[in-house]
């Protein structure tokens, strides 16, 4: 096990090797394994790489970021104008839905918010903002929504065929994946068909139904 001061020597031997990072601005403090970097970097990206050369340190047992983003005057932007180039990046570049992610920026801190439904599209609206000009800071509070339950979702349909005195809740097969919604099995008449495909819509958080189900006289 490394001690405090081979941890020290590390991160800043790491801090060193990575391009993106002025090391000789950036402090290193440890203590029992708790790392803390201080000093102040041009913009958040630098500071961004610096926590993850640090993190890249075996050894480091917690990380502790006390470093500030001091931009330069080339560097500053108004938060309309950040939020703009965010806005515009993420319609651009992220692979979530149109308009599911928020923007808003307060003294150059960069919010995320919203639904999503994987974690990928949540990581990438952040990677795809995170090195604009004039951010200084980020906060992604991207949620990820909860996954549809197929038995919830079968349940309301029969629920409203029933409702209807319909038999033909039993012989229709539903399967969830994501927010996709597929029907298959056999139904009576197409009163029936559109009343389940209806049903499915109307479940929540459903975004797409294909219909599968064969009518049979």
């Amino acid at each position: 096990m490394k001690t405090d001061s081979q941890l020290q020597q590390d991160v800043m031997a790491e801090l060193k090797w990575e391009p993106a990072v002025h090391a000789a601005q950036i402090g290193v403090e440890v203590k029992d394994g708790v790392v803390t970097l201080t000093g102040e970097v041009s913009s958040y990206t630098e500071k961004w790489d610096a926590e993850r050369a640090a993190q890249r340190v075996h050894g480091v047992m917690a990380l502790a970021v006390e470093m500030t983003v001091k931009l330069s005057e080339f560097g500053r932007r108004s938060d309309a104008d950040i939020a703009e180039s965010a806005k515009n990046i993420l319609a651009w570049t992220s692979s979530a839905p149109v308009d599911a992610v928020k923007v808003l920026v307060e003294g150059g801190w960069l919010t995320l918010s919203g639904d999503v439904e994987w974690q990928y599209q949540r990581q990438a609206a952040a990677d795809s903002v995170r090195h604009l000009l004039g951010v200084t800071g980020l906060s992604n509070q991207i949620a990820i929504k909860p996954s549809l339950s197929a038995m919830v979702v079968k349940s309301d349909i029969e629920a409203a065929l029933k409702r209807r005195a319909s038999a033909d809740a039993k012989t229709i097969a539903v399967e969830v994946k994501g927010a996709d919604v597929t029907l298959s099995g056999r139904v009576h008449s197409w009163a029936e068909r559109d009343l389940a495909t209806r049903s499915a819509w109307g479940s929540t958080g459903v975004r797409n139904v294909v219909d599968k189900m064969e009518l049979v006289y």
